[in-house]
């Protein structure tokens, strides 16, 4: 996600699904690491809730919106 723009007008852009996001918060629970788990668990959730009520922005008015910088930062956050 290299383009500040690349979500603009994407209004409906609110969820992140992970491929094999099942498997992957079942490696998370396995490695016996608890906080680590739970803090984990709490930021892989945690863009839905910031996607939508993040701006799409608009692009009639150059508006760029938020999207794209929201889930660089949540990639960040998480790796």
């Amino acid at each position: 996600i290299t383009d500040d723009n690349i979500f603009q007008g994407c209004k409906n852009f609110k969820q992140v699904h992970l491929i094999e996001g099942t498997v992957l918060s079942d490696t998370i629970a396995a490695l016996l690491l608890e906080k680590w788990t739970n803090d984990m668990k709490d930021k892989l959730g945690v863009i839905d809730q910031i996607l939508s009520t993040t701006p799409a922005g608009d692009w009639s008015r150059d508006d760029a919106g938020g999207k794209a910088q929201a889930v660089r930062m949540w990639i960040r956050s998480v790796l």
